[in-house]
Parts: C-alpha cells; sequence; structure tokens
C-alpha cells in the first residue's frame, strides 16, 4: 500500500499502526533515523530499548522516566528518534530469553557511545563477572586498571546505560551487602535471585 493509499483510509487504530510501521521501516531503510526504540515487558517491569545503526545503546527502567531517557537520547545520540520494534528484535527475544532462565550471556552489538573514559572501560568489564557470580567494586576496579577507583567504578555501575546486558547487578560491596542500583534496589535483589536459580 502506498502513503497515498494509506491517507486515503479510515482514522484507526489498526491503520495508524500500520502507517507508523511503514513510516519507520522506511526512514530506517533511508537511513533517517538516529534511534529506533520499543518497551518490552519483563519481571522488573516495562523496559525501554533503544538502538542505533551500531546497536543497542539504552536499556532503561521504567522507574528512570522513559521520557526522560528519549530526550536524553535525542540530546546525547540526536533528535531523529521513532518507535521501531524491528531493529529491537534480537534484544527483545535474547532479553525475554535471559528472563526465562534460558540464557546466560547477551550476544547482542551494543554502541557503547553513551559512556566513556574510565567508566567505559569498567562497564566493558562487567560481562566477565559470570553469571551467577559476583565481583567487589574494588576487584572491578582492579579488572578495569585502577585499583584504588572504587568510587568511580559505583559511578560507572549506577550510569550503566545497559544495565541487565552489561551486569552491573552483579557487583557488590566487599562486605557482601548490594549496593545501590540504577533500577532500584529491588530490581537487584531479583536479577541476583534470577541467577543464583
Amino acid at each position: 500500500m502506498s502513503l497515498t493509499e494509506a491517507f486515503d483510509r479510515p482514522d484507526d487504530g489498526a491503520h495508524l499502526e500500520v502507517l507508523r510501521a511503514q513510516l519507520a521501516q522506511r526512514a530506517g531503510k533511508a537511513g533517517l533515523l538516529d534511534v529506533s526504540y520499543r518497551t518490552v515487558p519483563s519481571p522488573l517491569g516495562e523496559l525501554l530499548l533503544a538502538a542505533t545503526e551500531a546497536g543497542l545503546v539504552r536499556l532503561a527502567f521504567h522507574s528512570e522516566g522513559f521520557d526522560q531517557v528519549l530526550t536524553g537520547l535525542s540530546d546525547q545520540v540526536g533528535p531523529r528518534l521513532l518507535a521501531h520494534s524491528a531493529p529491537l528484535d534480537a534484544a527483545a527475544r535474547e532479553l525475554e530469553e535471559y528472563f526465562a532462565g534460558r540464557r546466560r550471556n547477551f550476544d547482542l552489538p551494543l554502541d557503547l557511545r553513551l559512556t566513556r573514559g574510565f567508566r567505559r572501560q569498567v562497564v566493558e568489564q562487567l560481562p566477565t563477572i559470570a553469571y551467577g557470580s559476583t565481583a567487589s567494586y574494588a576487584e572491578l576496579a582492579r579488572r578495569a586498571g585502577s585499583a584504588r577507583a572504587m568510587r568511580a567504578v559505583g559511578s560507572a555501575c549506577a550510569t550503566n546505560p545497559l544495565p541487565v546486558v552489561l551486569p552491573c547487578h552483579r557487583v557488590l560491596r566487599a562486605d557482601g551487602s548490594i549496593g545501590g542500583y540504577r533500577g532500584g534496589p529491588e530490581a537487584k535483589r531479583m536479577l541476583l535471585a534470577l541467577e543464583a536459580g
């Protein structure tokens, strides 16, 4: 169906959804999108997924405020954002498998442009903490090449743009307490319990 034909049809919800999907597909093919996004359900509540052509760039918890997250992406990545599910189908599937206990590692292209410097070194080390295991902030600081930078590690985990996928929930305080988490302490406890099986 052409766009001209589409606009001649009645204005109902299903029809508008078809139009949105066609617009997103054409914009994506033409390289006119900076960020595609969608939401997915999870045991932690609704999650926002966002991707660039390079890969998954952001995973956000509902508590972060999806409108605020999208505004931040517009400012930091580019203003051409569009709800477009197809580029995020693999991420949605892998998250579903993870929450169902069928996946231990993510195999997705990632776009880490939202984190730089030492913070980026830290988040790149997060996948080295095995599923079901934990590491202390001090241990992660050593892995990232700066043994005394525990506070900086905490800051990197708190601003991790891809929680769950880059598993900052596996980082605990030296005394074993959970510490902070972008999705809240209950989300961190749930993820650790899921992985403890």
